[in-house]
């Protein structure tokens, strides 16, 4: 049922339909249809908070800075996910539609439990490793060595890259976008010494492997980060190496083939990109597989 609301001069009203979920009330999901004013100005969280603060108070989302940098505010906005506080509503249309997150398990609302992915994002050790002996000074690096992983280092952990990719949605083990995107971010460190352990982790079954390259997660990411790409690079790595790990190239390639070679039938079809290895045998498939993403 819509709630009605009067714009004042300069603004117009806006239809916003909601998903909620609200398990001590009802134990499915439904929809429910706000109008509010907005500004031109205004953007989604702001509608947002004007039907919790004036209409329902029951309704539950989470926001914290305001200002694209937290990334507590992602949701699907019509349909793609997106900072609430970011969506300028000129930019949305006169009837929205706001829901939780796909991928991840819906506490209330708009709110998703985010344990499982944080819990993927430690996996991948995202934190400096160095046991060297510390410097006088810091460990610098050159401006080239910097920008290796620039694009990286923008993640603000929001979450909508994953939310974003089928292959979530399919398979939960699977680590996700946002995970390889901060391993992406130290093992390209100059400064870091545990490529090798974190190249190990992303060669593994639910490691970089099951991405199928369908740039979803690039599209959704709000700070711009080339996610897709990303993927991409740390898929080469394991293979080519970097500068601290090309001694463990070989390991992680008969690793990775020898998992695919294991693989039944129906399994196999979930990596289309190794697919020319199911018929050779392993020395042709080590070969396959080190050509397929190297060239």
């Amino acid at each position: 049922m819509a709630r009605n609301a009067q714009a004042p001069h300069g603004a117009r009203i806006a239809e916003i339909k909601i998903r909620r979920y609200q398990p001590e009330q009802a134990p499915e999901a439904y929809w429910q249809t706000f109008q509010v004013a907005v500004e031109p100005n205004d953007r989604l969280l702001d509608a947002l908070n004007r039907i919790k603060w004036e209409q329902d108070g029951t309704l539950t989302y989470r926001r914290s800075c305001a200002h694209g940098v937290c990334g507590s505010d992602a949701m699907r906005v019509n349909g793609r996910n997106r900072l609430a506080c970011k969506l300028l509503m000129a930019d949305v249309g006169q009837r929205v539609t706001v829901e939780a997150m796909l991928g991840y398990p819906v506490i209330r609302d708009l709110v998703v439990d985010m344990d499982q992915f944080f819990a993927k994002y430690e996996k991948v050790k995202p934190y400096l490793i160095n046991d060297e002996p510390a410097p006088r000074t810091e460990r610098l690096q050159t401006p080239e060595e910097r920008a290796r992983y620039d694009d990286s280092t923008k993640c603000i952990l929001c979450g909508a890259c994953t939310g974003s990719c089928p292959q979530v949605w399919a398979n939960p083990r699977w680590i996700g976008p946002a995970s390889i995107v901060n391993a992406h971010r130290f093992i390209f460190d100059s400064r870091d010494r545990g490529s090798a352990e974190r190249l190990s982790i992303m060669s593994g079954y639910d490691g970089v492997w099951p991405c199928k390259t369908i740039f979803n997660c690039t599209e959704a990411c709000p700070r711009g980060i080339r996610v897709t790409d990303t993927i991409e690079q740390v898929k080469r790595a394991i293979l080519q190496g970097t500068n601290e790990t090309s001694h463990e190239v070989s390991s992680c390639s008969s690793y990775v083939v020898d998992v695919f070679g294991a693989m039944p039938p129906h399994e196999r079809s979930a990596w289309p990109s190794l697919a020319p290895l199911a018929t050779a045998g392993r020395g042709d498939r080590l070969a396959r597989f080190t050509q397929r993403f190297t060239e």
